[in-house]
């Protein structure tokens, strides 16, 4: 069976990030739901960081270096997405939303995607709602139900009876990816000798009728 190729994007600045660490440990955790579904997988994490000098002669230009150019191949030839943002004055940072403006508005269509973020207070979470579902839903993604936001002081924590730990966050948004890319149903085939009838000829017929 074909492995699964599932890609990790990760805006984080500093290293170590947290941006990074969620991103590693929600790429783990979908890991191994696939894995326990009989489905291999190869994963690729991609580091914005790495990349930022890149994305912005690529907006100035129009031409992505090799770098930018094989990170986005394998954005657009993923099966899921995991995107994993920090939070800069109460939305996505600018290098997150600069890489995402370069790729191809046609990449991510029907593509399922988990969307998480990093911050240092919790008054944050509502980013995932009100800044990366609009964007992956403009981008015409499959969003997973579940985002995933972590403040400094989810890292250790329980959680409540509300939101749970972040473990249990992390594991539920996880075991969704997977059964989004389980339970897929296979791609409409098109055959290429197909008539195409004019629109025009579509509508002669309609009022004829």
């Amino acid at each position: 069976m074909k492995p699964l190729h599932l890609v990790a994007v990760t805006a984080g600045l500093s290293q170590p990030s947290s941006t990074r660490l969620l991103a590693d440990r929600l790429t783990t955790a979908a890991q191994r739901q696939l894995t326990d579904a009989g489905r291999p997988v190869e994963v690729q994490v991609v580091e914005l960081r790495e990349l930022a000098t890149a994305i912005a002669q690529h907006m100035v230009t129009g031409f992505p270096g090799t770098a930018l150019r094989a990170a986005l191949d394998a954005v657009t030839r993923a099966d899921a997405l995991i995107a994993v943002t920090p939070v800069f004055t109460a939305s996505y940072s600018g290098l997150f939303k600069s890489f995402f403006d370069v790729l191809d508005n046609e990449a991510l269509v029907d593509k399922p995607v988990l969307i998480a973020a990093t911050g240092g207070t919790a008054r944050h979470s509502l980013v995932l709602d009100h800044a990366l579902r609009p964007l992956f839903g403009y981008l015409r993604a499959v969003t997973v139900p579940t985002g995933v936001y972590a403040a400094s002081e989810d890292w250790g924590a329980a959680g409540d009876d509300r939101t749970g730990g972040l473990s249990e966050r992390i594991d539920r948004a996880a075991r969704q990816l997977a059964g989004l890319l389980v339970d897929a149903p296979p791609a409409p085939r098109q055959d290429d000798d197909d008539e195409v009838v004019p629109f025009a000829q579509q509508l002669a017929a309609v009022r004829g009728a």
